[in-house]
């Protein structure tokens, strides 16, 4: 009887353990699904969020972002435009330094914006800023500039800001991106002032533009990257300007 019972013994004992494994691989896997979903939509951009790579055309994890900075001789210069913009409660005058430089993809440029506050007052400005056409944006890489800070000007003062920026040097191989030889980089600043919880707010309006007529305006809808800047970037003596 015994010997009966013994091939039921053991399949009912496969099948415990069987069950078993697939509760603790389906808790283990609820417990980690939450995390692994963020690290997949980081690194590819799926679910909206943003990806984190250190080449925005693709390169390769662990390599030095200096070798993404080796401009590709054998492809046509791009043009790369500026517009600068203010909400219409913002007292400041801000324009760009430079109609244009062109450049290699993989060549880092230098370019400059100018603020006034023309009011009698120290203001608190927040700027924002687009590349268009909007499917450059990924490859449009900024080394320092002054979006997304804080940037107090105090009553009458005038500052230059500077852009440092190169284009990654994928755009050469990416087959959207054929035809494409002009970009515009745009900036908007905001008033902003501090709510009661200590953060920094953008006070939204009406948009002025307050670039040279030259220039190419508009307000595009790509996100470039960028890497994260500060106030201390802006240069608050005269300086030379840089004009391509």
């Amino acid at each position: 009887m015994e010997q009966l019972r013994a091939p039921f013994s053991q399949k009912n004992s496969s099948t415990m353990y069987y069950t078993l494994s697939i509760i603790l691989g389906t808790v283990a896997f609820s417990y980690g699904s939450v995390p692994m979903y963020k690290m997949i939509c980081q690194t590819t951009g799926w679910g909206g969020q943003p990806i984190k790579a250190p080449g925005h055309g693709g390169g390769a994890a662990g390599e030095d972002p200096s070798e993404r900075l080796r401009p590709v001789t054998s492809a046509k210069r791009i043009r790369v435009t500026f517009n600068g913009s203010v909400s219409d409660v913002l007292p400041w005058k801000f324009t760009p330094q430079q109609r244009e430089v062109r450049v290699l993809p993989g060549e880092t440029a230098l370019a400059f914006y100018t603020a006034t506050n023309k009011s009698d007052e120290d203001i608190i400005g927040v700027a924002t800023y687009s590349v268009t056409p909007g499917q450059v944006a990924p490859y449009f890489s900024k080394i320092q500039c002054f979006c997304f800070e804080e940037q107090r000007l105090n009553a009458g003062e005038t500052v230059d800001m500077p852009v440092f920026f190169y284009i990654d040097p994928d755009f050469v191989n990416d087959p959207n991106m054929k035809g494409i030889e002009q970009v515009t980089l745009s900036y908007t600043f905001f008033k902003a002032r501090y709510d009661k919880n200590g953060h920094l707010k953008p006070m939204p309006a009406g948009i002025s533009s307050s670039s040279s007529s030259s220039i190419s305006s508009g307000f595009g809808s790509g996100s470039p990257s960028s890497s994260s800047s500060s106030s201390s970037s802006i240069v608050r003596s005269p300086v030379s300007h840089i004009v391509s």
